[in-house]
């Protein structure tokens, strides 16, 4: 099969800018893919002129997804459904562990909630389905986090403003980035009253069809001393391994 070479390098680039929520120079799409600056350059006008990039004159240009590209996206993501199938799995999951489930995506440096399932006595929680919460006290946005490339981690985190909600919440990048590590060696999040006192979540990440982390879901319940927390985080590294294989993820779950 004969692939043509200025495709794959555009697929290149339009993969390389959407890692990059800050923006990205051509000089760095050059050094990233080793590409010869003209090319770069010619590729990069084109896609700019088809709206799938979009271009920012600051001290350097620097080059941002376009809105086409976010229009094919979207259209991609309705087509695939995923909201559909995670519902179902949230509310029975829900139901078996007898706590309030989320699923979450990042939005920049803020926690998105999408769905949000209860099971029959729930308990009052303030985050509802459309609110937004910062991702380096949450559970979901933590596990977000931990589980994206590290130049995107490290871009979001350099933007994080940090806020005490609570006595226990995180307050510098050094310590966010110890615990994302932590994060990723056991495969799940935990906010451990960093966001709300009286409330403790467990959350782990989900995965799509390419192997990237599409978002997360958390388990919350009021804290309660006597809870074994890691093991509930094993049910939800679980369950969300099981959802990941229903949107298409074939490779090894952390």
């Amino acid at each position: 099969m004969k692939l043509n070479r200025t495709a794959l390098r555009t697929v290149d680039i339009l993969k390389l800018v959407s890692k990059r929520p800050d923006g990205i120079t051509l000089d760095e799409i050059c050094a990233s893919l080793e590409m010869p600056k003209t090319s770069a350059y010619d590729i990069a006008t084109t896609l700019v002129y088809a709206g799938m990039l979009h271009m920012t004159k600051e001290q350097k240009q620097k080059y941002h997804i376009g809105l086409n590209a976010y229009r094919i996206g979207i259209s991609y993501t309705n087509h695939l459904d995923f909201i559909g199938v995670i519902d179902p799995e949230l509310k029975a999951f829900a139901r078996k562990v007898g706590k309030t489930v989320f699923f979450g995506v990042r939005s920049d440096e803020e926690l998105v909630y999408l769905c949000k399932s209860e099971p029959e006595n729930p308990i009052i929680t303030t985050a509802t389905v459309g609110t937004k919460n910062p991702l380096y006290c949450t559970s979901l946005g933590k596990a977000i986090l931990a589980f994206e490339e590290k130049e995107v981690q490290d871009s979001v985190i350099s933007q994080i403003v940090f806020t005490p909600k609570t006595p226990y919440t995180i307050v510098s990048q050094t310590r966010l980035k110890a615990e994302l590590e932590e994060i990723r060696k056991r495969g799940y999040a935990l906010d451990a009253r960093e966001l709300e006192e009286h409330m403790e979540c467990v959350g782990a990440p989900v995965f799509g069809q390419d192997g990237a982390v599409v978002g997360a879901i958390s388990v919350s319940s009021l804290y309660k001393p006597t809870e074994d927390y890691d093991a509930l985080g094993k049910q939800v590294k679980k369950k969300a391994s099981e959802v990941s294989r229903l949107l298409g993820f074939l490779g090894k779950y952390s």
